[in-house]
């Protein structure tokens, strides 16, 4: 509306400006005599259409009792309008030719909200480009194993459809078949490939990029992972911040400031005997007032720090939260989920004298490769990552105590200590002293046998994860301290601490006495920013100052949490502080340009510097405004330049 409304504006204003005896006589030229309805004839043509946009909008904030920005703008115009009007019917002995500079004034208050609203139009785009993630199609896989293409609204939870290589997910749900490597950027912010096969969980949007997969459908439409952060997005693009409702009531207090100034800068040059010069200078005071920069310092911002961090994989809920992050000073990480990635791993392997650690491991492997034991899984998993493991025979489960299996012609087993004492093994001393350190990190020692005898030991514990350390390092190089809470044991709890550099750790914590440390952190002092997976952690991330969900998945609209990270990287904390710092850096730039542009320019348009020879015309006035606002949209546009990837 603003786009075409400003051409057409001006394209009249243009003649009208030309056929001004003002500007001619500026410029050394002389109007034609035939050409002197120019002005006025276009004049009003651009009040009524170019305005009318000011003019309605004026009307709304009046009838709600909230005068603000629109309302000075239809101020400034109404005022020029009808000075000009007077003047060019005769009426009450006006002699003022303001039609040039009412032209401009709409011109230009149009350019600006064009501007404004292009820009936000750009930064929502993010909204639209999530939407364009989604196919047109699915193929959905029939009874007979065919696939057949089906519109996405016929899709329901318990199809299976085939996700094509290059292909993209067409709804949530669970690998049935096949592997892929998985680009997931769209959704996570992670650059790389992850790997999914059977029984993993994969996003609506996501890419299989080498390879098909065939997909049970967990979730469509409005209950995708996608669709929340569509949600997400919008919720925090519409949302207040605080930065915002200080500009709102600084447009209204300046709305009345500018009545105010009008009224005596009017009453001050009519006791002067100056007529034209009291309807000049008001309708200057009022033009150099509009709070156009003011309007847009905040929203510009933050719309572009919303749409950025949407691409990033931070889904702002609460504008609040996101600008609290900058002040905060201490984070506070739950464990399993947080730093870990919730499930067990090998975190050690030790092999008796004369045994080879890789065979101990493949052993291991092989004989736990047809249980289903969360520990035997990741047995399996670390046994495939070293080498080849071997095909056993005869497997059985020993009830509270292991394994048993045939591997190459020799009896394995694995288990705790319950196994050692059933078989009668005795551990190793070489093996001893390195299982008595595990048990006191709090890790599980399975043995290794081999035809009776112990040839090695593992550790299993819940893995930490790779980047955790990183994020603590670069939050410490931040100055901020770092502390984590958990339910496990104290030396479970130490022994992460320990490897990670955690200043301070909360063991033994039940799930609903995390908020109490919370609290307990800030009856200290501290500023606390709680991250956690957003299942048990809930009521300690409402009460922290800031509350962040990680890993969030396909449960991305997590109530509890003013932040969401689609990814499961620690990291993506130090993004949301460098966002928050950024973008509020910004706000309060582009505040104090716009509010000391206008406590500046307004005792000038009033005419203060009139006894030396200065006066401002309306028409300078509404040329310093644009720029005012074109300053402040240029500023907040070099908030594009932070880098919000992971470990950037």
């Amino acid at each position: 509306m603003f786009r075409v409304r400003f051409w057409w504006s001006l394209l009249l204003a243009a003649p009208a400006v030309a056929a001004s005896h003002m500007v001619a006589g500026w410029l050394g030229y002389t109007v034609p005599a035939g050409l002197t309805w120019v002005p006025p004839v276009f004049g009003t043509v651009v009040y009524a259409y170019g305005g009318w946009p000011f003019l309605s909008g004026a009307v709304g904030e009046l009838r709600a009792r909230t005068p603000g920005m629109m309302t000075l703008v239809a101020m400034a115009i109404t005022v020029a309008f009808g000075a000009s009007l007077l003047s060019s019917l005769g009426r009450a002995g006006m002699a003022l030719d303001f039609w040039w500079e009412l032209v401009l004034l709409v011109v230009i208050m149009l350019l600006g909200h064009w501007l404004e609203m292009r820009a936000l139009g750009q930064a929502s785009g993010a909204l639209e480009a999530l939407a364009a993630l989604l196919p047109d199609t699915a193929e959905r896989v029939g009874p007979d194993g065919t696939a057949a293409p089906v519109a996405l609204a016929d899709l329901r939870p318990g199809d299976t459809v085939l996700v094509r290589s290059g292909g993209r997910v067409p709804a949530d749900g669970t690998v049935a078949e096949g592997a892929a490597a998985m680009d997931e950027a769209m959704i996570t912010g992670e650059s790389r490939t992850v790997r999914r096969s059977a029984g993993d969980r994969v996003v609506a949007g996501t890419v299989a990029t080498d390879s098909a997969l065939r997909v049970r459908v967990d979730a469509v439409g409005e209950d995708t992972a996608l669709a929340g952060i569509r949600r997400l997005v919008a919720q925090a693009q519409a949302s207040r911040s605080r930065a915002q409702a200080l500009a709102d009531r600084a447009a209204a207090l300046l709305f009345w400031f500018a009545l105010g100034v009008g009224v005596l800068t009017f009453a001050a040059w009519s006791l002067l005997g100056d007529a034209t010069e009291a309807v000049t200078r008001t309708v200057t005071v009022l033009v150099i007032a509009c709070p156009h920069a003011l309007g847009l310092a905040i929203p510009l911002v933050i719309a572009i720090s919303t749409a950025m961090s949407a691409r990033a994989g931070i889904l702002v809920k609460d504008r609040l939260a996101l600008e609290r992050m900058r002040a905060v000073d201490t984070v506070l990480f739950d464990k399993t989920g947080t730093l870990t990635r919730g499930r067990p791993a090998v975190t050690g392997l030790a092999a008796a004298d004369g045994a080879d650690p890789d065979r101990v491991l493949a052993l291991a492997g092989a004989a736990e490769s047809d249980s289903e034991h969360p520990l035997a899984a990741a047995v399996v998993r670390a046994a495939r990552e070293r080498g080849a493991v071997p095909r056993a025979a005869g497997f059985a489960s020993l009830t509270g105590r292991g394994v048993r299996a045939e591997v190459d012609g020799a009896e394995v087993h694995v288990g705790g200590p319950a196994l050692l004492a059933d078989l009668g093994a005795a551990e190793p001393p070489e093996l001893a002293a390195r299982t008595g350190i595990w048990r006191g990190e709090g890790a599980t020692v399975l043995h290794v046998l081999d035809g009776g005898a112990v040839v090695g030991a593992l550790a299993l514990a819940d893995e930490v994860r790779p980047e955790s350390a990183a994020a603590v390092r670069d939050l410490h190089a931040a100055g901020v301290r770092v502390a984590m809470v958990t339910g496990d044991a104290r030396g479970v709890a130490d022994a992460v601490a320990a490897r990670l550099g955690l200043d301070e750790v909360f063991a033994e914590v039940r799930p609903e006495e995390k908020d109490a440390v919370v609290r307990r952190l800030q009856e200290r002092g501290h500023r606390v920013a709680m991250v956690g997976d957003g299942v048990n952690d809930a009521p300690a991330l409402a009460r922290a100052d800031v509350g962040i969900a990680i890993g969030a998945g396909t449960d991305v609209a997590i109530e509890s949490a003013g932040v969401v990270l689609a990814s499961d990287d620690p990291r993506g904390v130090l993004a949301v502080r460098r966002l928050s710092r950024a973008g509020y850096r910004k706000m309060r730039q582009n505040l104090v340009w716009a509010a000391g542009y206008n406590v500046l320019a307004v005792p000038l348009a009033a005419g203060v510097l009139a006894p030396v020879g200065f006066v401002l015309a309306p028409a300078v006035g509404a040329v310093l405004m644009s720029l005012s606002t074109v300053v402040v949209a240029l500023n907040a546009q070099l908030l594009r330049r932070v880098d919000l990837s992971v470990g950037g």
